[in-house]
């Protein structure tokens, strides 16, 4: 691993940093704090980006990306997040569905699919976790049954992140009831304007509408909806998994939370008895940040990141906790406080990071399934 970025990096990342402080207004900043999101600023913000052609950068250019490897995709990333700057599904579009698409996509389907990505016309979500199906996955219930050249699709999927804008969802379905339950799963790609979808909202435990429950009923799936073999679904499905965990990939957000804090304990009376907890938590950013340049680093070495994705992903998403819990304690009384408060200091973002980093150690594997990962593959535990 070459812990220098080469000019070429170092000139993006400045690049990056000087649009960001250009365009980021108050408002824009202190969007992850809002009540409700706005999908029309998120949109916009998005096709500002789309403009630059600065939405997958590390798609190949041929189908709207900048051709950018690993490290340029993650200096990106950090940057973004350093800012706060909005998301809007751009990692279910980018991160997930493209990358998948373009791996077991038809000529067509990636004609039809990619530019709306890279355009921002076409907004993506996830249809993978059902009510009873979460780590077991391959447990769903969610069916797709042929008639003639369609499928039929019933069923429900929930936690559905950005559900209530999203235009499209990839997802899977059961189509062999009687193959064990690996092998009888197939990927979908779902126009949500489709007849027979209904969307429920559902709010967070901080009261956030980020998410919510999609159900089918009797919806038809065209020809052209399913994504590479019939009944090969959960191989796809690994595949975007893996994404999904390379791409839980920058300490941005954790150092901006951490570099708010240290700014409150300078400017303020806090007690100095943080002193020694906040510098701990420096060093764990900085240890998340080179655990983030090992994987973009396999990455574009042209390895495959699996237990190394875990721990990234495992240390950063308690790390997040632990940083939320410390700005509640050095706040003190202030920490109670959510956004809105007229006495709110710091954005009451912690109050709110405190309740809103739970599900980062759930989302994506949960903390006990990296840790099993970690033990089997990285240091070759028994089962």
């Amino acid at each position: 691993m070459d812990f220098h970025l080469t000019p070429g990096q170092l000139a993006l990342r400045n690049e990056v940093h000087g649009w960001l402080q250009s365009v980021m207004t108050p408002e824009m900043e202190g969007f992850p704090y809002a009540e409700e999101e706005d999908p029309a600023m998120l949109r916009a913000f998005n096709r500002r980006l789309a403009e630059k052609g600065w939405i997958a950068p590390s798609w190949p250019e041929e189908v709207g990306g900048m051709g950018l490897g690993a490290i340029e995709q993650l200096v990106f990333g950090e940057e973004m997040a350093y800012f706060r700057a909005p998301n809007g599904a751009r990692g279910p579009a980018v991160g997930y569905a493209g990358p998948t698409i373009m791996m077991y996509g038809t000529d067509a389907q990636r004609r039809r699919h990619l530019p709306g990505i890279t355009n921002w016309d076409v907004v993506w979500c996830q249809g993978f976790s059902e009510p009873g199906s979460g780590s077991d996955l391959a447990s769903l219930q969610t069916t797709a049954v042929r008639d003639g050249d369609d499928w039929i699709l019933n069923g429900t999927k929930t936690w559905t992140s950005s559900g209530h804008y999203a235009d499209w969802m990839y997802l899977l379905a059961r189509t062999d009831p009687e193959a064990p339950k690996h092998k009888g799963i197939s990927y979908f790609l779902l126009d949500l304007k489709s007849p027979g979808v209904s969307f429920h909202q559902l709010r967070n435990i901080a009261d956030r509408a980020g998410f919510g429950q999609y159900f089918f009923d009797n919806v038809r799936l065209p020809q052209d909806s399913l994504l590479g073999e019939e009944n090969r679904g959960w191989y796809q499905a690994t595949t975007t998994l893996d994404l999904e965990r390379s791409n839980i990939a920058n300490a941005g957000s954790a150092r901006r939370a951490l570099d708010d804090l240290l700014g409150f304990v300078r400017e303020s009376d806090a007690s100095p008895a943080y002193r020694q907890r906040l510098a701990g938590l420096a060093v764990e950013v900085a240890v998340a940040t080179m655990l983030s340049y090992r994987v973009a680093s396999m990455l574009a070495a042209g390895q495959v990141p699996n237990q190394e994705a875990s721990t990234l992903k495992l240390f950063l998403s308690e790390l997040d906790q632990r940083i939320a819990n410390t700005g509640l304690q050095v706040l003190g009384a202030y920490g109670q406080l959510m956004p809105g408060s007229p006495l709110a200091k710091l954005r009451a973002q912690f109050a709110l990071t405190y309740l809103t980093t739970v599900p980062r150690t759930i989302a994506g594997g949960t903390s006990e399934i990296q840790r099993n990962i970690i033990a089997t593959r990285g240091l070759g535990l028994p089962r």
